[in-house]
């Protein structure tokens, strides 16, 4: 989802005197610029979670996103289905300068409770997905390193390591293969705190909107330690909702239906 607006560290150098890290760091704020100015959107998902026996469950959800200038997005999560967590609802507030806020509502309990910084690497509803993975993630949190240039299907993509600059996150680095036509992120390997692999990340079905913004219809998490995986798949994207912030606020949550 996604951002960042600041001028590239390696303006005035050219691109043969670019260094690995200059390289993936020009790539990566092209990346984000290219998804600027989305205003907000909405939209409807399903989740299906399974065991590595082939057990599976299916929640439904609906997403809401207010892009912030200056800022981080701020986005709110909220099941529908099943109903057992009817009404839980995810809230984050994304910043380019200072560490995200998530929340988490319980609407059983009646309670907001706050997502450390160490509680985000944990699981997200019993998915695949961690919490951290529920955010969009900035520019400036993360230092980059380019890899190389390869074919992935019929495109072109690079290859890019990304590592968190936040030392609670439960990745050591992200290698990204993104394509080089419209900078649209297809695989996305997840290695843990050991730099083992731990996840794999997938992409497909992207459709454009509005003639520029490109969203994935499906995302797939494979565990390869647990042998689990995840799949969310997206419907329904409605740009330019005219959302207001105080939407996307803590008392909001309390009052979701």
């Amino acid at each position: 989802m996604l951002l960042l607006v600041w001028t590239s560290p390696t303006s005035t150098v050219s691109a043969q005197q670019e260094t690995p890290e200059e390289k993936g760091m020009r790539i990566a704020i092209a990346a984000s610029e290219s998804n600027e100015g989305f205003g907000d959107f909405s939209a409807q998902l399903t989740m299906v979670i399974r065991d590595r026996r082939g057990g599976e469950s299916t929640r439904q959800m609906r997403f809401k996103v207010l892009e912030v200038p200056d800022d981080g997005d701020k986005s709110l999560f909220v099941f529908d289905q099943p109903r057992d967590v009817k009404g839980t609802a995810l809230l984050t507030h994304a910043h380019i300068n200072a560490p995200d806020d998530q929340w988490l509502y319980l609407p059983a309990l009646q309670k907001v409770k706050r997502i450390s910084a160490s509680e985000r690497s944990g699981s997200f509803m019993g998915s695949e997905f961690a919490y951290e993975d529920m955010r969009a993630g900035e520019v400036a949190e993360y230092t980059y390193k380019y890899l190389r240039e390869e074919p992935c299907g019929d495109l072109t993509c690079t290859v890019i390591e990304q590592y968190p600059l936040d030392e609670k996150s439960g990745y050591s680095k992200k290698v990204i293969w993104q394509d080089t036509e419209e900078l649209r992120s297809w695989k996305m390997e997840l290695y843990d705190r050991k730099d083992s692999h731990l996840k794999t990340l997938t992409f497909a079905k992207y459709k454009q909107y509005l003639e520029k913004f490109w969203r994935a219809e499906e995302q797939s998490m494979e565990n390869h330690l647990t042998g689990a995986s995840t799949v969310l798949k997206w419907t329904g994207f409605e740009f330019g909702k005219d959302l207001d912030e105080s939407e996307f606020s803590q008392t909001a949550l309390r009052r979701i239906r």
